[in-house]
């Protein structure tokens, strides 16, 4: 699983120790993911399965897209499908993927590259691996988190991110113990690329066996981490944790996550998500790929959808990465 890596951790710009007065976040929960198919079939995660909206604010899903070894012939995609109302973030890991939507976005992501698709108003849009990875098989692993938008936001023209792994702040510990990865949000002076409606985090880090990595946390933010991979432990309390698992903490400024000294042999290290954002605290009403405000809405744009004003499939399109465009 290496999405970035470093040939010297030691040599990254360093996570300040928190002050003596922080207040460690304390663990709310503990919570499994089910396994479940999305898609033309691929395996997934369902990341926050068990965990309450109201504690998840903004955010509002997330899957675990594989990590599944695909013979030639098995990788799989999904076909074209509309969204409104949210953001859609896929961070490829490992592997390769390919979107295209109706408003002219899309692109080629691989090995910690990053999608940030703003739906907005609507459109329609397609995820799939690339016809080279499907006629060979390989490594595949990424998620896809989903972000709600503000009310004020959910009608916004629709807009595409496309965050280079390059692009990504690189931070370590005091120890090099951890390689922490900024997606969106800022950690000690060093923002990620994202751009987000709703002020979020969103980290990456791999923690060395034995390591801890004890993070400053803004208070105003809710708090999550996931398990990519690998064994540890979160909060003071040394909760143990797992891969598939998402950890939920309450208030306070440090979110503090440890790797077990003994990990399986392919892994580096304790690899986990770090997520947290500022609640948008307004009605949600969800139906399938919808996520607006009221019931009435919702039916709206079923109802749009089917008079084809979130967009047309486009009769041919080139993957911005074939082009050269964006890859």
């Amino acid at each position: 699983m290496p999405a970035v890596t470093v040939a010297d951790v030691t040599a990254l710009p360093r996570v300040p120790e928190p002050g003596a007065a922080a207040v460690d976040r304390r663990v709310r929960s503990v919570t499994t993911a089910p396994s479940g198919f999305e898609g033309e079939g691929f395996p997934v995660r369902r990341a926050f399965a068990g965990i309450d909206l109201r504690d998840l604010d903004p955010f509002l899903m997330m899957d675990q897209m594989g990590e599944v070894e695909y013979a030639p012939g098995e990788p799989k995609g999904t076909s074209w499908h509309p969204h409104r109302g949210f953001e859609t973030v896929t961070y490829i890991i490992d592997g390769t993927f390919e979107h295209a939507d109706s408003h002219g976005g899309g692109g080629l992501i691989t090995n910690g590259d990053t999608q940030w698709m703003t739906a907005g108003g609507g459109l329609l849009h397609i995820e799939r691996p690339p016809e080279s990875l499907v006629m060979s098989g390989g490594l595949f692993h990424g998620l896809q988190l989903w972000v709600n938008l503000p009310k004020a936001d959910k009608w916004l023209e629709p807009r595409y991110q496309d965050l280079r792994a390059r692009e990504s702040a690189l931070l370590t510990t005091s120890d090099g113990g951890a390689l922490i990865r900024v997606i969106a949000g800022e950690l000690a002076g060093h923002a990620g690329p994202g751009s987000t409606h709703t002020p979020v985090a969103m980290m990456h880090a791999t923690v060395a066996p034995g390591a801890t990595l004890r993070l400053p946390w803004r208070r105003d933010f809710n708090a999550l981490v996931y398990v990519l991979s690998g064994a540890g432990a979160v909060g003071p309390e040394k909760q143990p944790v797992r891969t598939g698992q998402a950890a939920l903490f309450g208030p306070g400024d440090t979110i503090t996550v440890s790797g077990n000294e003994k990990q399986e042999s392919r892994l580096a290290g304790l690899d986990v998500i770090f997520l947290g954002g500022q609640p948008i605290r307004e009605p949600i009403a969800w139906a399938g790929p919808f996520v607006m405000n009221t019931r009435a809405e919702v039916l709206q744009t079923f109802e749009d959808y089917q008079k084809g004003k979130l967009g047309v499939v486009p009769a041919t399109y080139v993957p911005h990465g074939a082009a050269g465009g964006n890859a």
